[in-house]
């Protein structure tokens, strides 16, 4: 997996998950980022790299759409066809996935060279969170 920045979509997997996001239908969209949250509510003690990345994109995706906050996207990006209101249910997911992937359990997390680097990944992870409060 290429990574090239600390930003929710800024590697090989999250890009691409992005990309594909983007190209599904509202709510079709909605059911792939509550998939993405539940992997990592759903696994075991230790939360898988991938599953992680996919998470803070769908996270990032879903705020960025609803543009209910500053979170970075490209303009390129924004939808034509904007995403419906993330329910309550699935904004709490997000909260529980988000945590996880930023917990000491998790390959993500834990997966960063320098010590900076994983801190203003960590930075920019939190402004994500804090978006579904």
């Amino acid at each position: 997996m290429g990574t090239w920045g600390t930003g929710p979509f800024q590697s090989d997997l999250a890009d691409d998950f992005k990309d594909w996001l983007h190209d599904l239908p509202p709510q079709e969209a909605v059911a792939a980022i509550q998939e993405a949250f539940q992997r990592v509510v759903d696994s075991g003690p230790i939360v898988d790299a991938e599953d992680g990345v996919e998470a803070v994109a769908a996270a990032a995706y879903a705020i960025g759409q609803a543009q209910v906050s500053d979170i970075p996207t490209n303009p390129e990006d924004a939808s034509e066809r904007p995403l419906p209101l993330i329910p309550e249910p699935v904004r709490a997911m997000a909260r529980q996935a988000l945590r996880r992937v930023l917990g000491d359990r998790s390959k993500l997390a834990r997966g960063w060279v320098d010590s900076s680097t994983a801190a203003e990944w960590r930075q920019e992870v939190q402004l994500i969170l804090c978006a579904f409060d």
